[in-house]
């Protein structure tokens, strides 16, 4: 396998941030599917009690990124024992409220996503006073502690964004858009202050309507009819990329489309050249250690990370990747 370049050093090195993550494009049966046959093919490695773990997200309905977590979350409390719930929604009043529903079924653990850390931390007090150890995953690395948490698993948003500035100036680029797909989440704000913080060129933030692909396709595709001096589009979420690559050629633009995370399409177009690289987190992996960690924490009381977080990326992914990460994609753990 290609030896990927990684930025998981510059950031144990850096300051803590709030961390998000990345969306991609539609799930469905096909993925649940999949998920439990993986799961019903595993057995138990250990013999400590049938623990309930509840996994509360910020995902909306249909969104792979998800579906890659929570397969890695399955897959470990398969071999660790574990009753594993999993819900989620995008509004965060209605994220706290799952939170506070599975507090009520009196879990033996909570592994929950930051996307808007302040509608979180009432919820997350009172898993604390409950004695629920709560793990934080994929956003909210900087407010984690501060809320209880035993760790956060995740990547550093500000450090993820300035690896892309460091590429694009690697690759030439003067002119870049930051696409914002979803208004208030702060860790796609940090991602677009670490691209400015390390990016020779210009930065523009442009706001989209992430829950519509047309919307999101025709203010890309107006950006850059109006400004031909854009030479780099930055998506912050894997299905946002193809609406990118679309959108440029109804504009009839030559600049380069690059994303944050990674999935099957994604791939293929690096793969193809029809994206010029992808900032990889590794959702799987964000799935799978917040179990393990949980459940280290209760048969052992360990706790990884030491007040930081326990990062999985970021990873710059290129064309000499693509092809050594096709099949994990397909299988839908990359």
């Amino acid at each position: 396998m290609a030896r990927f370049r990684t930025w998981v050093g510059i950031a144990l090195a850096g300051a803590l941030s709030v961390s998000l993550a990345g969306c991609s494009s539609t799930g469905g049966k096909r993925a649940e599917d999949a998920r439990k046959a993986a799961s019903a093919e595993g057995r138990a490695a250990v013999n400590t009690p049938r623990w309930t773990f509840a996994m509360i997200t910020h995902s909306g309905d249909g969104d792979t990124f998800w579906d890659i977590v929570q397969s890695g979350a399955e897959q470990a409390a398969v071999k660790d024992n574990i009753n594993f719930l999993y819900s989620h929604d995008d509004e965060a009043q209605q994220q706290a409220q799952l939170v506070n529903a599975a507090i009520d079924k009196k879990v033996d653990g909570i592994i929950v996503t930051l996307a808007k850390p302040d509608a979180m931390k009432s919820a997350l007090a009172r898993a604390h006073k409950a004695g629920i150890p709560v793990i934080t995953v994929n956003s909210g690395s900087e407010e984690s502690k501060e809320f209880g948490a035993l760790t956060h698993v995740g990547q550093d948003e500000t450090i993820a964004g300035e690896a892309v500035g460091e590429e694009l100036n690697e690759r030439g680029r003067e002119q870049a858009v930051c696409v914002l797909h979803e208004q208030g989440n702060v860790g796609h704000e940090q991602r677009c202050d670490g691209v400015e913080k390390t990016f020779d060129g210009k930065v523009q933030r442009l706001y989209v309507n992430g829950t519509s692909m047309p919307d999101v396709q025709s203010a890309i595709e107006a950006k850059l009819q109006t400004d031909k001096s854009v030479d780099a589009v930055v998506t912050l979420g894997a299905p946002y990329a193809d609406t990118a690559v679309k959108a440029k050629q109804g504009a009839g633009s030559k600049a380069e489309i690059d994303t944050f995370d990674l999935n099957a399409k994604v791939a293929a177009g690096l793969a193809d050249g029809t994206l010029g690289f992808a900032v990889d987190q590794q959702p799987y992996l964000q799935g799978y250690e917040a179990v393990d960690l949980l459940w280290l924490y209760k048969y052992n009381a360990d706790v990884l990370g030491g007040g930081r977080p326990v990062l999985t990326g970021p990873q710059i992914i290129t064309k000499d990747d693509a092809a050594a990460l096709a099949d994990y994609t397909k299988r839908g753990t990359r």
